[in-house]
C-alpha cells in the first residue's frame, strides 16, 4: 500500500483514529484557521485506520522510489483526544520511524520548512520535549 501525495507546499496528514468524526473535523478546522496558507493535505481513509508507524515505513518503503513520502503526520486517538491536537510526526526518509508529537499552533511552522526542506526532520525531532516529546517551537514564544 503506497501513501497519497500531499498537494504542493504542504504535509500530509492520515487520520488513523475512526472513533470520532466530530474530533476529525476539528482538528481539520483547526489546521485550517492557524494560518492563511494552506499547510496540510489531509486523508482520511478507512485503509489507514489504527496505521501504526512500523506500517507506514513498511509501505513508504515498498513504495516505487518516485511515489515515497519523506515524512507523514497522524491524526491518531491521542491527537483527536488533546486540546492542543498533538499529531504524530513520522520520519519516512532519514531515520525511518523517528517520531515527535507537534501541536496543531506548530504545524504551519514544522510543515513549511519541511515541504520546502528548509529544516530536515531531525531538527525539530531533536527540539522535542524530552519528557512528552513534543515540539513546542525553538523558545521563541
Amino acid at each position: 500500500m503506497s501513501l497519497p501525495e500531499p498537494a504542493d507546499l504542504t504535509s500530509l496528514v492520515l487520520r488513523t483514529d475512526f472513533a470520532d468524526e466530530r474530533l476529525w473535523e476539528t482538528v481539520r478546522d483547526a489546521l485550517d484557521a492557524v494560518d492563511e496558507y494552506p499547510h496540510a493535505t489531509c486523508v482520511a481513509e478507512r485503509r489507514f485506520a489504527d496505521a501504526r508507524v512500523a506500517d507506514l515505513v513498511a509501505w513508504d518503503a515498498a513504495a516505487p522510489e518516485g511515489e515515497r513520502v519523506s515524512y507523514v503526520f497522524l491524526a491518531d486517538a491521542a491527537a483527536l483526544a488533546d486540546p492542543e491536537h498533538p499529531l504524530l510526526a513520522v520520519d519516512l526518509a532519514y531515520e525511518p520511524g523517528r517520531t515527535f508529537r507537534v501541536p496543531v499552533r506548530w504545524f504551519p511552522d514544522v510543515s513549511a520548512n519541511l515541504s520546502l526542506a528548509n529544516m530536515d526532520f531531525a531538527e525539530f525531532a531533536d527540539t522535542a520535549d524530552e519528557g512528552d516529546g513534543t515540539y513546542r517551537g525553538f523558545g521563541e514564544d
